[in-house]
């Protein structure tokens, strides 16, 4: 952790700081790899498939990093198993047309090559694209995934979002992706006994680099409750095959920065697991 961003004579709170993303490429690797060096990150969330995952996997095992499965159902990489378009497996799992053999296959592979790569389950479970919320799949995943022991692995809950101070878009944003199936996820981990975050941030709009994104952390930071996951998708250099590749690294900018040390501490925040780093 920061000394800049510790006061003694307050209680700290502590926030989920989860860089989302990892193995997409080597420049998402790179920046999720050097914020966790310096203590700006609690996790990320591992594309078992994307073409980098396997490319710094010591590295990742050394960062002290929690590492969850960013399960898949959107982005095609060559992989076999179900990839559909993000809004075509909406309206499929809403209308529960989607084929339960194949999301169980592919969930089951996906948290099989996390193993393989990690040599471990993961720590916790979110989606890319928040698939994991979806009808069908996340019942294939919850009955996938290890009994939950010591609060792990935990399941991101995206249904309750912070959204204090952001504008209507994105407060509209946040609610689509909370009502997309946050609520039905809850309710089935917490009957199996799997922990979920008690808030969530970090939806935007992935535009207007660093400026826009300094003036969302800000507004993020100043409404985190104690445990809440702050999304982000940093990245340390430029991707042309990657649509997002400015923003990412605008992401990275702020994270790294000066800024994101001092807001921690006029909030009271802690990352977790940053402390205990060496």
């Amino acid at each position: 952790m920061d000394p800049d961003s510790h006061a003694s004579g307050h209680q700290y709170r502590r926030i989920v700081l989860c860089a989302d993303d990892f193995g997409m490429n080597p420049a998402v690797n790179a920046g999720i790899l050097s914020l966790a060096g310096r203590g700006r990150l609690s996790a990320t969330s591992l594309l078992v498939d994307g073409p980098a995952a396997r490319r710094d996997t010591a590295a990742l095992q050394a960062s002290g990093l929690q590492v969850g499965l960013h399960l898949n159902f959107t982005e095609s990489f060559g992989q076999p198993g179900l990839c559909l378009p993000l809004g075509t497996l909406i309206r499929t799992a809403w209308l529960g047309r989607l084929p339960g053999d194949a999301v169980r296959e592919t969930v089951r592979r996906q948290l099989a090559l996390f193993q393989d790569i990690m040599g471990r389950a993961p720590d916790y479970v979110d989606g890319h694209q928040h698939v994991h919320q979806l009808p069908c799949i996340r019942d294939a995943l919850l009955e996938s995934l290890p009994e939950p022991r010591d609060g792990r692995p935990w399941v991101r809950d995206v249904g309750r979002p912070r959204m204090a101070g952001l504008p209507p878009r994105l407060r509209f944003k946040a609610a689509v992706i909370a009502g997309l199936g946050a609520a039905g996820l809850r309710q089935r981990a917490r009957a199996r006994g799997y922990a979920f975050n008690p808030g969530f941030l970090g939806v935007y709009d992935f535009q207007g680099g660093v400026p826009a994104y300094e003036g969302w952390m800000r507004r993020w930071l100043a409404s985190c409750c104690d445990g809440d996951v702050l999304m982000c998708h940093p990245a340390l250099g430029a991707e042309g095959a990657d649509s997002l590749s400015a923003q990412r690294q605008a992401e990275y900018e702020v994270l790294a920065g000066p800024l994101m040390g001092r807001l921690l501490a006029e909030h009271h925040l802690t990352i977790e697991g940053a402390v205990d780093r060496p």
